[in-house]
């Protein structure tokens, strides 16, 4: 072997030492930044909730907080399940169910916002979805839902958004029931 191929193997080797124990220094370096935006472990202890609905009587209105956002869970009575499900599409500035627990393209019929298919149950973030206010329920507003006294957005008895500058409708976060008396949200 020659003086030039044992210094190019060398110089090969230091080459790749050198790469190596940049990019082991490299990720050492990095690791800690990246592993600070991950969820606090108070956070991902809130990632999801159990909440006992044994107590709301039919035609009122429980509200959790939930990562750090009202959520209302609302037991509904036939004559609003039945005044949701009358609501036409074109009646609605918002056509898109905006629920988490649905496919995206599903319409914003009343019967793709409720939990259960009798539709007694309905789950929504508590957020005005013009500015972030809080709604006040129980039946305010011009249609028997919520109303949002900040900016004056009016929603249904489903948390669909009929009149006021609010875009969208009131958002249904991923919720289940894990038994007849628990809803899980998250």
């Amino acid at each position: 072997m020659s003086h030039t191929e044992d210094t190019g193997s060398r110089r090969d080797f230091l080459y790749f030492a050198t790469g190596s124990t940049a990019a082991v220094a490299t990720v050492a370096a990095v690791w800690p930044l990246v592993n600070q935006m991950n969820p606090s472990a108070d956070v991902q202890a809130l990632a999801s909730i159990d909440v006992p609905i044994d107590g709301v009587e039919m035609g009122t209105q429980l509200t959790v907080k939930y990562l750090g956002k009202p959520v209302f869970i609302r037991r509904r009575t036939q004559a609003e399940i039945d005044d949701a499900r009358s609501v036409t599409m074109d009646d609605l500035p918002d056509t898109t169910s905006q629920n988490n627990n649905v496919a995206q393209d599903k319409d914003a019929s009343d019967q793709n916002r409720t939990l259960d298919e009798a539709g007694e149950w309905l789950v929504m973030v508590g957020v005005c979805t013009h500015l972030g206010c809080v709604p006040l329920g129980d039946g305010a507003g011009d249609f028997g839902g919520w109303f949002c006294p900040c900016h004056g957005s009016h929603y249904d008895t489903a948390g669909r958004i009929r009149k006021g500058p609010a875009p969208l409708n009131l958002l249904v976060p991923v919720a289940k029931f894990t038994s007849e008396t628990v809803l899980k949200l998250g």
